[in-house]
C-alpha cells in the first residue's frame, strides 16, 4: 500500500491510522483465487494453485456444495537461510462454493493444468426442470 504522509497528516492527524485500519479490515484475499460460472445444466470452477501438486488437492461434492481443500507445502531450504521477503503463504487451505443446483458426483471431472485446477460439474438429471405437456380434454 502507498500511504501519503506529509500533506494528509497536517490536516488530519489520524487519517493514516484510519486508512491503515480500513485496509486491514478488508483482510487478505481468499486462497485460492477462484472463478465460477454456470449454465442451466452445468457449472465450472477454476482455482489458481501455483506450486501445488494435484495429489495435494481434494475436491468433494455433496448436493449443491463443492469443497476444494489442500495444502501448500513449505519450500525445503537450508534452515540457516535468512528470509528477506516472504509473501507466499504455506499451509492448509479450503474454499467452498455453493451451486444453484444439486450436482451429480458421478459426472464431476477435475483436472490440473499449469497450476490451475478446473472442476466441471453437471446437474443431476432428476434435478433438471422437466416440461410437462398440457393435454386438451
Amino acid at each position: 500500500m502507498f500511504y501519503q504522509s506529509a500533506g494528509m497528516l497536517n490536516h488530519h492527524p489520524f487519517a493514516l491510522l484510519r486508512r491503515f485500519h480500513s485496509d486491514l479490515a478488508q483482510g487478505a484475499p481468499a486462497f485460492p483465487a477462484i472463478n465460477f460460472w454456470h449454465s442451466e445444466d452445468s457449472a465450472a470452477i477454476t482455482a489458481e494453485l501455483p506450486g501445488i501438486e494435484a495429489d495435494d488437492v481434494d475436491v468433494s461434492v455433496k448436493d449443491n456444495l463443492v469443497a476444494l481443500k489442500g495444502e501448500r507445502k513449505p519450500l525445503d531450504i537450508d534452515e540457516r537461510a535468512v528470509w528477506r521477503k516472504r509473501e507466499r503463504l504455506f499451509g492448509k487451505f479450503s474454499r467452498t462454493v455453493r451451486l444453484p443446483f444439486n450436482v451429480d458426483p458421478d459426472k464431476t471431472e477435475a483436472s490440473m493444468i499449469n497450476g490451475v485446477l478446473q472442476v466441471v460439474l453437471h446437474r443431476r438429471d432428476e434435478d433438471k426442470p422437466r416440461r410437462i405437456e398440457v393435454k386438451v380434454s
